[in-house]
């Protein structure tokens, strides 16, 4: 089409009445949660952009296979077509279903990691970084240094650190079981890493002959960044691109949640036959049997085709274009953001905005806060909450303070998307006021979903 407006490439059939609160109720509401948007009930949120985790619409194609699907306990014909457009698109030998993500890394560690080990990644989100060191292995980042400045502008800052990760294995390569590279890069910001980056990778794990995973939940995404961001790939197909970024690898785990266009599910795939029978032994004990691991037939249809429709030109055009466009508002006002926006989400500079609230008083607590309560709006603290709690139960600043605002997938419109821009945007005028938080109770594990905060004086 000639024109500049990408529209969304859908229509929508069904709609889900928002409810609207007052600012009183929503101080309330944040009161009883303890000032944790996580523990607010959903219903009090007027847009929730806490993450993009199974929180997206699925499609007509997607409704109607789900009601055809087989609910065999075992060895059900959507297990098997699940299983063959996974190998389609990544051509690992074996596929084992999960209930999500964090199921497929619970069994992969659990089966492959023993305590005093090293696993290098780009960026260990969350629950990657949990259930590393609930094995007693050393979690390491080795983003690239850009990747570590949020307002600096470079086309992959979620590539690895080439350098680093050869002189770790060079140094303490009998440590390291496996290498894995997050695509994109939730902790850094959404943000991409290139084919060439993924070759060297691959080209030094062949040399010190170690596995190479990817963590794949938004592969779709990091492909359309290689397609229009890397040269020489803007002819190929994101389909064609994720199949090469899958050949570079011995594996993945997958949150089918996120790119596989599916509210729950999940894989763990991998080539090596003993690896394999292993992990389908734990998938037994803690999941399910080894054709449906956790989920019913109707998910196991609803991921098979969202991972077809997931890397539909069309659909990944929007889907960018919708994160920037939220992007370039916030960027014309100066509101500080990782620069350039990623691929599901925005994520705001707290640390920068607030310069006046150390760390250590959490900014990103005290900015997801002053928007739920401005505005209704819902994000996630991604910052010295989330990842400042070390293994020894000491704690320091993260490396960066950030809130994310995750966009479901198909969810919200364009002036959803307005909306939260003039809120952002405002809320952002009122910074001088924003004072930080303590923590009131916490757990020692992922503490950023449960803990309980109080205002500082």
């Amino acid at each position: 089409m000639p024109y500049r407006t990408i529209i969304e490439p859908f229509r929508i059939k069904s709609v889900e009445a928002v409810k609207f609160t007052t600012r009183e109720e929503r101080r309330e509401a944040l009161v009883r949660a303890g000032y944790n948007v996580f523990r607010l009930h959903a219903e009090d949120v007027l847009i929730d952009l806490l993450t993009d985790s199974g929180t997206g619409a699925m499609s007509a194609a997607q409704w109607s296979a789900i009601m055809q699907a087989d609910e065999s306990y075992a060895g059900s014909r959507s297990f098997y077509r699940f299983e063959s457009v996974i190998r389609d698109l990544t051509g690992f030998a074996h596929v084992i279903p999960t209930h999500q993500g964090r199921a497929a890394e619970h069994i992969l560690f659990r089966t492959r990691l023993r305590p005093g080990q090293v696993v290098p990644n780009n960026n260990h989100f969350d629950t990657t970084r949990a259930n590393v060191e609930a094995e007693d292995v050393e979690a390491l980042d080795l983003v690239i240094e850009e990747g570590r400045v949020p307002g600096l502008i470079h086309p992959f800052k979620g590539n690895m650190d080439l350098g680093a990760l050869e002189r770790l294995l060079e140094t303490r390569g009998e440590r390291v079981p496996l290498v894995m590279v997050t695509v994109t890069n939730n902790s850094g910001g959404g943000q991409p890493v290139s084919l060439e980056n993924l070759r060297g990778v691959r080209r030094i794990c062949d040399r010190y002959r170690k596995p190479l995973f990817l963590d794949a939940c938004r592969f779709a995404e990091n492909a359309w960044f290689i397609k229009t961001r890397e040269p020489g790939q803007a002819g190929r197909s994101p389909k064609a691109i994720a199949q090469e970024m899958f050949s570079l690898a011995d594996g993945c785990t997958m949150s089918a949640k996120k790119d596989g266009l599916s509210n729950i599910g999940g894989f763990l795939a991998m080539n090596d036959p003993g690896w394999a029978e292993a992990a389908r032994n734990l998938l037994i004990l803690t999941e399910g049997f080894p054709t449906y691991g956790g989920l019913a037939g109707y998910d196991l249809e609803a991921i098979a085709r969202g991972l077809e429709e997931v890397v539909e030109e069309e659909y990944l055009r929007y889907r960018i274009r919708s994160i920037e466009y939220l992007g370039e508002k916030l960027i014309g006002a100066d509101v500080p953001i990782i620069r350039p926006p990623g691929g599901h989400a925005i994520y705001l500079d707290a640390r920068a905005l607030l310069p006046h609230v150390p760390p250590l008083q959490y900014p990103g607590i005290a900015l997801a806060n002053e928007l739920y309560l401005e505005a209704g709006i819902r994000g996630a603290e991604i910052g010295t909450v989330m990842f400042g709690l070390r293994p020894d139960g000491s704690e320091r600043p993260g490396p960066m303070d950030l809130v994310r605002l995750a966009i479901p997938r198909r969810v919200y419109t364009q002036s959803h998307v307005d909306y939260v821009a003039e809120a952002v945007i405002a809320v952002a005028g009122l910074r001088g006021r924003m004072r930080g938080y303590r923590i009131v109770s916490a757990p020692k594990t992922l503490r950023h979903f449960t803990a309980a905060f109080a205002p500082l004086e």
